[in-house]
């Protein structure tokens, strides 16, 4: 039995509270929606054991059947997959339909080890826009805006996706990809952009850029998409400030979808998994136990809709806990909590605990911009970290603090934080390099020794 056919209303509507692509799909009543998942699952279970070797042998490995998945409430049967899976199959052998149907691949930097290429079936691709869709029009868009893309294009998610999803709401649509900042702010004020798209720290730099113009009365933002790395409340309220908008999180990773995996809405209080066609579960990263609503553990996908390169139980390594608590906007999809951090990027710096975005809280809590760096070493067989950061150019105008004075306050709110010493340097602004697409904060020179 058909429940619901993805795209059979493409009506923009608003809600009593939200703004909605597809409000029948958004504000599905939750046992219809976990029906629709259901069927999907079962479906897509038995897609993968006919057409992938791999997922045949790890459910016949685990003594798991197609027909042994009845409904969600099987899912916990099926084996987890890791990154790990996805680099030793590469290139075809998660693929899961010829590769005649297949039109677009993407693929991940493959800086820690050889790539994870992830295939597109047209039908792919358009729930993918679809997905991106919902994301802009949550952020408030419509066929009246423009919409100003610089995330990075070619193998990267983050340009197609955002540019699929604005063409879907019929936003006039610049693909700018990312970089070349001066262009950026001329498009930008001659187009008249009014929602931008862009990794959190690039739109730090625009920000920053505007303001030193002089521009800001010229730039008509009303409204932002970031994502890609991970950022902080404060980090989102320096943003919101310097480029007068409000500012949306999204998220999604090359090996699910890229982004629109979830969004967030106006309530800006986590981001809203697009559940008809990912199954969010949230494990204990070293049992594998799932864990119940509110907990924080590693997050787990399950795509049910996706034919090329169809995924079962992945684990992200990302941090963070699943709330059904309802949501002024209106929707009935489970929120997640933005990522605190990840499992695999998680610093042991003598012997605590560590992970960046700690750091930036304490450093944006301060004052600064997120201007700043990390640099972990280990000298001997002691582990040293320092952070460099750069002060505003109104520190450098109007001081009321030493440089030695602003180094010991950092140093004694990372200390809180922390529960350990971190030595600060604070240096002159434009010091660190700005980036343009993905922030680069931690530099682990311990790698060298491993």
């Amino acid at each position: 039995g058909k429940i619901f056919s993805i795209g059979e209303n493409k009506d923009r509507r608003r809600g009593k509270m939200g703004n909605y692509y597809q409000p029948e799909i958004e504000t599905m009543p939750l046992p219809q929606l976990q029906a629709l998942q259901s069927e999907r699952l079962v479906a897509q279970v038995k897609h993968v054991y006919e057409n992938v070797a791999f997922y045949r042998d790890r459910m016949d490995q685990a003594g798991v059947k197609p027909q042994d998945i009845h409904g969600i409430e099987d899912l916990h049967r099926l084996p987890f997959i890791n990154k790990d899976d996805l680099r030793d199959q590469y290139p075809y052998g998660l693929l899961g339909v010829p590769l005649s149907e297949c039109v677009r691949i993407h693929s991940t930097s493959g800086t820690t080890g050889r790539r994870v290429v992830s295939f597109y079936t047209q039908e792919d691709v358009d729930l993918w826009d679809e997905c991106c869709a919902r994301a802009i029009v949550a952020a408030g868009g419509t066929k009246e805006d423009v919409c100003h893309v610089c995330y990075g294009y070619g193998l990267f998610t983050g340009g197609p996706g955002l540019n699929g999803g604005s063409h879907k709401v019929g936003c006039l649509t610049l693909p700018m990809s990312s970089g070349n900042t001066e262009r950026q702010l001329q498009f930008m004020m001659d187009l008249g952009s009014t929602i931008i798209c862009c990794t959190p720290s690039y739109a730090a730099n625009l920000g920053e850029a505007i303001n030193e113009r002089g521009l800001r009365d010229k730039i008509k933002l009303k409204a932002g998409i970031f994502g890609a790395e991970p950022w902080t409340e404060e980090m989102r309220r320096s943003i919101e400030e310097s480029l007068g908008i409000k500012a949306y999180d999204i998220y999604g990773l090359t090996e699910i979808s890229g982004p629109g995996v979830s969004f967030e809405c106006e309530e800006q209080a986590g981001m809203h998994v697009q559940e008809d066609h990912f199954i969010p579960e949230i494990i204990d990263p070293e049992t594998g136990r799932v864990l119940p609503e509110g907990e924080v553990g590693e997050l787990v996908f399950t795509c049910i809709t996706k034919k090329a390169f169809p995924l079962l139980r992945y684990r992200t390594r990302d941090l963070c806990y699943l709330t059904r608590k309802k949501c002024s906007c209106g929707r009935t999809h489970i929120r997640m909590h933005k990522p605190m951090g990840r499992s695999d990027d998680m610093m042991v710096v003598k012997g605590i605990n560590v992970w960046p975005s700690q750091i930036e809280a304490v450093l944006l809590n301060q004052g600064y911009q997120a201007n700043y760096q990390i640099l972990v070493d280990r000298i001997g067989n002691n582990d040293t970290i320092e952070v460099q950061v750069e002060l505003t150019p109104e520190m450098v105008e109007n001081p009321t603090m030493t440089t030695a004075q602003r180094e010991k306050k950092i140093v004694s709110g990372l200390k809180s934080m922390l529960g350990i010493l971190v030595d600060v340097k604070v240096v002159e602004p434009k010091t660190i390099t700005r980036s343009e697409g993905k922030a680069v904060r931690v530099i682990d020179k311990r790698n060298l020794y491993r």
